[in-house]
């Protein structure tokens, strides 16, 4: 039986008012993380082009989780290609970190538990592929737990609004209106950038 706490969560990000150039849709959740889990993934799309794309999934235990501290989780994967002067730059993974914990508070939202890894990957082609030029691609993986509010739901709209944040920032893309006036609006080009 789904339990009313998660049956109201995943509803509410059903109904999430998103930016639009987020492509969402919903995909086959991971299996053995939680009893109830429901996932997204989504593009930020140019044309034909992805520039960032991701999965976001929200986990629920109703009995609590000690690592979790509460019922809830949510759990991501994003990623997108990176410019060949950032791949470089040595304070990438932080500034990508913060880009995350900033999404999050920029729309105010309760979290906790917080962790994850950032990974830059480069790929350099040989052989047929040698045509290809060198590629670079930032990762971040991570999870946190979702305050839940007064009904023992979590606003999860609004973290999947601030997780969209995200992905569009690492796309390139400036802040939504939504987002803190003390956020810096990065260079019209593809792939994030560093301010």
């Amino acid at each position: 039986m789904v339990p009313p706490a998660f049956r109201s969560a995943v509803e509410g990000l059903r109904s999430a008012q998103l930016r639009p150039e987020l492509e969402v849709e919903p995909t086959r959740p991971p299996q053995r993380l939680a009893p109830h889990a429901y996932a997204v993934e989504a593009a930020v799309v140019d044309g034909d082009e992805d520039l960032a794309d991701g999965r976001l999934v929200l986990l629920h235990d109703p009995s609590g989780h000690d690592a979790w501290k509460g019922t809830f989780r949510l759990v991501t994967l994003v990623r997108a290609e990176l410019e060949p002067e950032m791949a470089a730059d040595p304070l990438l993974p932080e500034v990508c970190w913060t880009w995350l914990t900033g999404a999050l508070d920029a729309r105010g939202l309760a979290y906790g538990e917080a962790g994850g890894t950032v990974t830059r990957a480069g790929s350099h082609y040989f052989g047929a592929l040698s045509a290809r030029r060198p590629a670079t691609q930032i990762e971040i993986r991570a999870s946190w737990t979702p305050r839940e509010g007064r009904s023992g739901v979590p606003d999860v709209a609004a973290h999947l609004a601030a997780w969209g944040d995200l992905l569009c920032q690492l796309a390139g893309l400036p802040p939504s209106e939504s987002a803190d006036a003390a956020v810096v609006t990065l260079p019209q080009r593809r792939g994030p950038q560093i301010p």
